[in-house]
């Protein structure tokens, strides 16, 4: 194993160091499985992230990744896995990036796509590869909408199953990431011409469960059904319930077997961040057309649209990103370049802080700051708390669609063309 790439002899304590580091057992804080994270939250225990950097500063490393695509990187230890494609869509691709040194360690073609479901005018907001991959030990799960579902072996990049059989017309692109639960892979398509959710066995990919959503769209308009959301799991009273958001309702399922256990009629459509769970309600974001954040009582059964919705907020809500909740305060990274914090219980506004530029990828915390990242490339750190303060103002060369990744004590930002590892001390 190569410890320093330096021709200089090593001190013997330096060495010790590392050798110890990379013995060093791997706890929550070194990984982030999914999209936004362990629990799909936004949170990390990590410590001593920095707060300033440049092209230069506070770099670690800086990897070119071929191709278009805005999936969020995963990281399992000293890997880090992402999705990418042509720009046509006709080829799609998974990388594994080794964490520290940023060399490309895998770089495996999935799948081949005759004919690429078209974009339309979402060329800028969207990508064939958006969806982010789930991994745990050994494996990684890949997902590209109806174009390809994929396992592969973590060690060796060998793709062990694929699915190719789950139509959907995305219409705009599919956006929607893969979510574990126990044996399962669990898909979400919210398409212009069918909406379901689908349950894989993780194993195998061989079907276990496939939920229709059911849902009254009040029109005939696909385009007003469509919806880019990825789902979350939570524990209610001992009950799993995997609560997925699409246009015009958000509706809970058994994870297990996919039966409905509540829905909630909101309005919107294009709905694209994860719902969260605190003080005992969901937060939930509609989308476009009304874009509002709405806390929704936990409990419920059946159609809780009248029963169980305590508040609904639009001053602030985001149309793309995901909200983070930390240390009992909401916090928003808007469309229009505005970071807003919000009281959980009744959804007032704290502060707003006017920051610029617009915001598609999702805030993420760690160590008491939150980390947020514009389609300019600007990152922003601020303090979480009750009074806004900006911390730093950061810029790279390139903008940010997708979340950025924590582990360890480093960032893991991806640019529209780079990967980048921020950490002190370079």
């Amino acid at each position: 194993m190569t410890l320093c790439r330096s021709r200089k002899p090593v001190p013997t304590t330096l060495a010790c160091l590392l050798i110890l580091a990379a013995l060093r057992p791997a706890t929550a804080a070194d990984r982030w499985p999914e999209f936004r994270g362990g629990d799909g939250v936004g949170v990390s225990d990590a410590t001593d992230l920095p707060i300033y950097w440049t092209e230069r500063e506070n770099v670690r490393w800086k990897t070119p990744i071929h191709g278009k695509g805005w999936s969020s990187p995963v990281v399992w230890d000293n890997q880090l896995w992402l999705t990418t494609a042509t720009e046509d869509g006709k080829q799609l691709f998974v990388l594994c990036v080794d964490c520290a040194t940023g060399k490309v360690s895998h770089d495996v073609k999935v799948f081949d796509v005759g004919q690429p479901q078209s974009m339309g005018d979402a060329q800028t907001f969207n990508s064939y590869a958006s969806p982010t991959p789930a991994i745990e030990a050994g494996r990684v799960y890949v997902h590209f909408g109806s174009a390809g579902t994929a396992c592969l072996d973590t060690v060796t990049g060998k793709v062990l199953w694929t699915r190719r059989d789950l139509p959907c017309n995305h219409h705009r692109g599919a956006a929607s990431s893969p979510v574990l639960f126990g044996s399962l892979l669990i898909l979400t398509f919210d398409g212009f011409d069918q909406q379901y959710l689908v349950a894989l066995d993780k194993a195998t990919g061989e079907t276990r469960w496939k939920q229709p959503r059911g849902i009254d769209y009040g029109t005939d308009n696909g385009d007003r059904k469509k919806a880019f959301s990825t789902p979350g799991i939570f524990t209610i009273d001992g009950q799993a319930q995997l609560v997925s958001p699409s246009a015009a309702a958000t509706a809970a399922y058994d994870p297990a077997t996919g039966r409905e256990l509540w829905r909630v009629y909101h309005g919107g459509m294009n709905v694209a961040a994860r719902p969260l769970l605190g003080q005992e309600q969901f937060y939930i974001c509609t989308g476009d057309g009304p874009t509002q954040l709405l806390a929704v009582r936990t409990g419920g059964a059946g159609d809780v649209t009248k029963s169980h919705v305590n508040w609904k907020a639009v001053r602030g809500a985001p149309n793309r990103s995901t909200p983070l909740l930390l240390n009992d305060l909401l916090y928003l990274a808007g469309g229009i370049g505005v970071a807003t914090c919000l009281e959980p219980k009744t959804g007032t506004v704290v502060w707003q802080e006017r920051l610029g530029g617009e915001f598609i990828a999702s805030p993420v915390a760690a160590d008491g700051r939150v980390y947020l990242f514009n389609r300019d490339g600007a990152g922003f750190v601020m303090a979480a708390g009750r009074q806004a303060k900006v911390l730093g103002r950061n810029q790279l060369e390139e903008g940010c669609m997708a979340t950025p990744a924590i582990a360890g004590k480093a960032l893991y930002v991806r640019t529209i063309t780079h990967l980048y590892r921020i950490e002190h001390g370079n």
